[in-house]
Formats: C-alpha cells, structure tokens, sequence
C-alpha cells in the first residue's frame, strides 16, 4: 500500500481495529528523514550501537495510525527499554510493572524453546470491555500522552496505547547498562524465566514453587549419564576477574555466588536480576538448546554482539562479563577453557580474549599462539563425533600429504575434559581407540569396531542419518547438558577472519579469495575417503533402510545405489518427509506460495541427483564418486593475513583502499604496498561425506553473497566437473532438470539442515515474489549451467 492510499484509508474508514503503522524501515526508504531525528539525552546510550545497521535487531520505528488504532498488551522485545516521542494528535497510555498481567491478557511460554506469545484483545476493545470492571487498586498507571511529549517505558513494563486521534509517533528501543542484564536473561535458553519475567509467580506452579524455596536448582541434577554429576548452577554470575575456581559448596565463599540457598523466599515477585536469575533451568545451555524464535537477535549474532562490546567497550567489563555469564554460561566455559590451559601449560587469554571469540556454535577461546575450542554443540554424542570426524581427517591429510594441510591450522593437542565427583579430569585422546571415560556413557553399538577411527566420519553419518526428520525439539531434548567435553588445540593463525574484512578488501582481492576456494576445494574433494564400514559396524536395521538395489516410483528402472552413498541419500529422504513443516516453521522471508509447491519440486527418488549411467547388464548405477565435504565454509572459516604486493600473487594485486589493522591505506610502516590475501580454512567439525556440490551452498550464499563473477573464478580453479555427460537422465523422462547443475544445488538448498533459504530470500529480496522454484533456481544458481568442469592431467594425478 502507498502512503498516499493510507492516508486516504485513514480518513474514510469506520474499523473497529484501524490498521496501523509500524514502519522500521523509514530510514533507509527516506534518509531525509534522519536528519530531523535525534534520540532524546537522556536515552543516548544503545549496546546495541556496537553492531552494524543491517546486524542489529529492528529498534527504530515510525508509528502511524488513525483515531482507535493502537498497541495492545505486550512487554517489549527482550525486555528492553524504549521511548516514545508524540509529533501529532494525541494517545492514550496503560502501563503495569513487570510480572503483573493485565487483566484479559494471557501469555503463553513454550516449554520447548522458550518462545513467548501473548493472547490480548485489542487495545480499544480492553478500554471498552475490560478496564470499566476494574477496581481502583488493579487499575494500571495511565496518561494522555500530548504532541512534542516523550514517555518512557521501563524493562519488562506492559503497557496498551489507545490513539485518541490520527497520530504520527517515533518510538525506540534501547539497551544501556541499567536494563543490559535483563537483556542477557531473556536470551537464555528455557522458558522458565521467561514466563516469571513478564507474569511474575503466575508462571510457576506450587512444586516449582517449593523447589525454589529450598533450592534454586539442585546441586546433584542427574544427567543423560547417571555416574555423571554437576556443579551446581550458580544463581549469580562470578565478576570478571573473580577465580572461577571458588568451591561453590563452601560457605564461605566470596566470589558472589549463592550455593544451596535454603533461606530464598519466592512468595514475594521481584524485578531484579538475582532473583529472576534463580528460575534459570540447570540443564539448559546456550550451546545446546533451542533458541527462541522470539528472541529479537539470533543466536549467532547474539554472540558475535556480546564479543564486540567485551571488545569495544572495556570500560564496562565487568556487567558484560555478568550479561554473558546469564546468556552464555559464560563462567562455565571460561573454567574449563582455564583447567585445559593449566593441564597443556598453555598461557591464559589477555584482557580481550576473556569470551569466546567468533559467531561458532562451540565456545572457542585464543591464547598467545593458540586456539581452544571446546566441542558443545548438540550434546556428546554430536561432540565427539565432531572432534573423532576432524582427527580422522587430519591424519588423512598428513598420510597422503596433500597440499590442502598447509592451509588448515596445526594440530597441537586434542582430549576429553570431564568433571567427576565436583573434580574435573583430562584424557588426551587422538581420535583412535575408545577412552575409558567415552566407553562409560553407551555411545558405542555392540559388535561396532573400538579400533582405529570408532567416532570417524561413517559412525558420524549414521549419526547423522539417526536425527534426520527427527523433531527440533526431540534433537535438541537428547542432547542434555553432559559433564564431558571433547577439545581441540590449534595453532593460532596471524591475520584476520574474512568476515572481519570484507568491507575493506578491493575486487581483486576478492577474486584472489575466490581462486584460492577453488583451489582448496579442490584438494578437499580429491582426498581418498575411508572405507564405508556402514554393513559392518552396525547390525541393527535402520528405519526406512534403503536396499541396495532402489527402484524410482512409477519407473521400469533398476538402479544400484553403492554403500557410500546410501546414508546420504538416506539422510536428504529423512529431511523431505516434513520439508514443508520444516520451511513453513522457518517462515519469513520464504515465501508461503513456494513452500506448497516445494514437494512437486524436489525428485520423490533423491538418488536421481546421483549421476546416472546403464551398464551392459541393464541396471542404472552412480557414476559419480562421493568425496569429503566441508560442509561449513562461511566468511567466518575463512582466515586472511597481511602481504606486500611483492609477495602476494602478481596477477591479483591492487591496492586495497583504506587503512586495516595498523596500516594506513594499505601501506606498512615502510612505505610497501600491503594486500590481504587468504591463507587457512577454519573449523572442519562439520566434515561429511557426499556429493561436493553440497560445498558450493555456503560459499556461493555466504562468502560470495550470490556473485556470479566470484563463483565463475571460483569455478575456473575449481576445475573438476560436477555431473559427467555419460548420465542418462533421459532414461527416466527428466532429463531437463537432472543435467541442470543449478537443480541439484536448490534441491540440497532446500534439504539442507540450516535454513539457507532464509539466507537466500533475504539477500534476494526480489525472489520474495517468485512464481516457481525453477525462477528461484535460475537467480541463485544459473551460473553452474555452462560449468563443465576441466578434467586435466593435473587434476586427475591430485
């Protein structure tokens, strides 16, 4: 609708419900209108500043609407605070503080995810039906709000806004130091704190009640593994500085921790962060629950924003510290990162480096020289098969020395750290064999072998294969906070992550980067993959196994799928059972429209995306080898260093524009010309095994953001081909699409275990409006179509 049909609307309509305006975008459709906007003195301080306009969470708005317009019940995005500035007509204000309900208003939590949802009549219906049968005690605080007047809405504040007239508004929502905390809390995973943040004691019922009473969470939780016992949650965050070490069963204690409190009162609600903190559930981790979907940030940039502000804002260190402590378990994950550096002898982190580094789904700490990351994502199981898969791989590497280990970080040290009996204990452990500690916890199927690589890639794809088309929330719920925590040490690279530079680098640079992916990728997909030990390590039959003869639904065709590629296509069969639950649970900004037409997109045999050719007994066979993938290669895997034009590559150096890191205008102290060329690919605990175009999803989304040139000079080093022309897709009357490279790849972007999708219509926002699939394939991923791929005499000695 055109703002001229709006203002039209609103001087014609009779709605009971008027529509009204929330416009987060005014900005950027209208500059000029910045130029008369300021943000009130009193209100200058924002955390979220620190995050780049198009990373930080929607926080402006201007606000728009006709006489009975207007707001209903609701507590702001993630408990912050906000003004709101009248420039005309006049509204009409409720407000309760926190943890009061209006009354008619419920508001419904998700045990599951946290996610929050409140159930209110609209604004002038609550005025009308509601608020008249109120006594004078339950009545809210309430005001007329006048042009040129400012009102101020508290953390955690309901309140309800009645237009009176047409009025145009500006509002936002902010972040400071008084409300930061609340912020943290809210992103924690669970629900529990959440429902007692916004309806106070409302949320719990009489045995939590009780629980809280005599014990905020218990000392002794039992785990997914029984002989396994953990610390108590600490109900208040430690200080920055504080020894993390402090013995939280000592009494005596003085690092700001409450141990067992029996004396905690909860008969009386109160808005304040140590209190709210105690109903935070002890099983529940940042790095292994589900995040909030109403969560007004994700949870990748959740952490990449608390590390800027540790980065850039050291005056304040020690609240960010007791933010991230709520949000992250940050004290936890700094213990152990301190117990590994004392066992390796390795110097702790600096100042900086105090909260995990990046946006990873695993805490990763840097000390002088080194690179700790300690493996949490998903739970154990998902753990050590993350860090089995990356030892098993790099033995590989240096076993057939491929030119690919010298752009992958040296491994310096690996091992299992555990906490036993309020103890914590170290196993250093390589990959191969089955330590003591692994062997107590059932993760190993009976008859599988223990010898060798048993958490290896193939036990990682049955893995894999095991939660595939399983619920979130079932995924999530198996993978229970454990006491046992697989770690890997590597060397420390020089340079910077290219998510850090992009902005910064020249084309060339760019193109250079690209070249050096292609390069990369394929030394990746050259490397011997192990032998499939899929018929041998485990006996019991999977659900929905395939055969190893398959035959395509309503086609007189034989095909032979080999062992290798079974649990893949296996896997992508599981993920499209629920493809349409899966994308319509995503939402935003995928289409609704292509969603119903995606199953009649995607193959119903997905082994048809498997090259095709029809040996001389008359059956149809892959003739396309699996390889090893990397599954994960985004701009924060991707690590540059500083070079002299003399020493980067001659043909892709130019000049690289403003300063970086200590250079002024891309010159070094001594007057040489410096470039930023790539040097390592990070972080292979995603590594698979299966078609290689798979690789080309984040690198394309990603790190190129959808440049066809990028992806053609990626492409040009690259060199091997993806689909060979001896298919005979013909055979099975569709061969259009299966010889398309672009179909193979959307088909893996809609299957995928992320939602790429997302990622794709929000950077094509022109595709929003698509008719098809095939027009969504075409933008994206047209570029493949004319790849061959240039099969050398070089290419086939790697």
């Amino acid at each position: 609708m055109k703002f001229k049909d709006y203002v039209s609307y609103m001087n014609m309509q009779h709605d009971e419900d008027p529509l009204y305006i929330f416009d987060d975008k005014f900005g950027e459709a209208a500059p000029s209108l910045l130029k008369d906007y300021s943000v009130p003195h009193l209100f200058q301080e924002d955390f979220f500043d620190v995050l780049d306009r198009d990373e930080r969470p929607p926080f402006r708005w201007l606000i728009i609407g006709p006489e009975r317009s207007g707001a209903s019940w609701h507590v702001d995005p993630a408990l912050t605070s906000a003004w709101n500035t009248l420039l005309c007509g006049r509204k009409r204000w409720a407000l309760y503080p926190p943890g009061r309900v209006p009354l008619g208003v419920t508001v419904h939590v998700s045990e599951e995810d946290g996610d929050v949802n409140i159930d209110t009549p609209s604004s002038l219906q609550w005025w009308l039906d509601i608020y008249p049968m109120l006594a004078d005690q339950d009545k809210p605080i309430e005001c007329t709000q006048l042009p040129g007047e400012t009102i101020y809405v508290p953390s955690g504040w309901w309140h309800c806004v009645l237009n009176l007239e047409t009025t145009i508004a500006v509002t936002q929502n902010f972040v400071n130091s008084k409300n930061f905390e609340f912020v943290c809390l809210d992103m924690a995973p669970g629900h529990r704190h959440k429902g007692v943040c916004r309806a106070g004691l409302l949320a719990i019922d009489a045995e939590c009640s009780e629980d809280t009473k005599l014990n905020a969470t218990s000392a002794n939780d039992k785990l997914n593994y029984p002989d396994m016992h953990r610390r108590e949650k600490r109900l208040r965050v430690s200080k920055y500085g504080e020894n993390p070490f402090v013995d939280d069963s000592d009494e005596n204690a003085t690092n700001g921790l409450i141990t067992s409190n029996k004396n905690l009162q909860i008969d009386e609600f109160s808005y304040d962060i140590d209190f709210l903190a105690t109903f935070l559930e002890a099983e529940r981790d940042h790095y292994i629950s589900i995040w909030s979907p109403s969560n007004c940030i994700g949870q990748r940039e959740m952490r990449q924003w608390l590390h800027k502000l540790w980065v850039e804002k050291p005056g304040i260190r020690d609240l960010i510290w007791k933010g991230a402590c709520l949000a992250l378990n940050a004290d936890k994950w700094s213990e152990c990162m301190e117990v590994i550096c004392t066992y390796h002898n390795l110097p702790t982190p600096l100042d900086d480096d105090e909260l995990p580094v990046g946006t990873g789904s695993n805490p990763v700490y840097l000390t002088e020289g080194h690179v700790i990351k300690i493996y949490v994502e998903e739970g154990l199981e998902s753990s050590i098969h993350g860090l089995g898969t990356e030892l098993e791989f790099y033995s590989l590497l240096h076993k057939v020395s491929s030119p690919l280990k010298d752009h992958i970080p040296d491994v310096l040290a690996s091992g299992i750290l555990f906490q036993e009996n309020g103890s914590y204990g170290i196993v250093k452990w390589d990959g191969i064999g089955i330590p003591d500690i692994i062997g107590k916890c059932s993760l190993i199927k009976e008859k599988c072998p223990t010898d060798g690589f048993p958490f290896g890639v193939w036990s990682k794809k049955q893995f894999e294969l095991h939660k595939a088309g399983m619920p979130i929330n079932e995924r999530f719920s198996s993978a229970r906070s454990t006491t046992i925590w697989p770690y890997l040490i590597t060397k420390r690279c020089r340079g910077d992550i290219f998510a850090h530079l992009r902005d910064t680098l020249s084309w060339n640079d760019g193109l250079n980067l690209a070249s050096f992916l292609g390069d990369q990728l394929r030394n990746l997909h050259v490397l011997p993959v192990p032998p499939c030990n899929y018929f041998t390590c485990e006996k019991q039959k999977l659900d929905n196994e395939p055969s190893a003869d398959v035959f395509v639904e309503g086609v007189d065709k034989k095909i032979s799928v080999p062992g290798e590629w079974r649990l893949f296509i296996e896997t992508l069969t599981r993920r499209k059972k629920d493809v349409c639950s899966r994308l319509a649970k995503w939402g935003d900004p995928i289409p609704s429209n292509l969603i119903e037409k995606v199953e009649e997109y995607v193959p119903d045999d997905l082994s048809l995306l498997l090259n095709m050719f029809k040996d001389e007994k008359g059956i149809y066979k892959v003739c396309k080898s699996s390889s090893w993938i990397h599954s994960d290669i985004m701009d924060d895997n991707i690590y540059m260093e500083k070079c002299s034009l003399s020493s980067c590559p001659g043909e892709h150096a130019m000049d690289v524009g403003p300063g970086v890191n200590g250079t002024v205008n891309g010159v070094n102290g001594s007057g040489e010309q410096l470039n930023w060329r790539p040097s390592y690919i990070l972080d292979f605990s995603d590594l698979s095994i299966g078609d290689p175009i798979y690789d080309l999803i984040p690198i394309h989304v990603d790190v190129f953001r959808g440049d066809v040139d990028l992806l053609k000079r990626f492409l040009e080093t690259y060199k091997l081909p993806f689909l060979r022309k001896s298919s005979q897709y013909g055979s099975f009357g569709a061969v259009d699409r299966f010889e398309r490279l672009s179909y193979h790849a959307m088909c893996y972007c809609i299957l995928h275990e992320d939602n790429v999708l997302g990622a794709i219509f929000g950077m094509y926002k022109e595709l929003r409006t698509a008719k098809s699939w095939e027009n969504v394939e075409e933008i994206v991923w047209g570029g493949l179509n004319n790849y061959e791929g240039f099969v050398d005499q070089a290419v086939h000695s790697a």
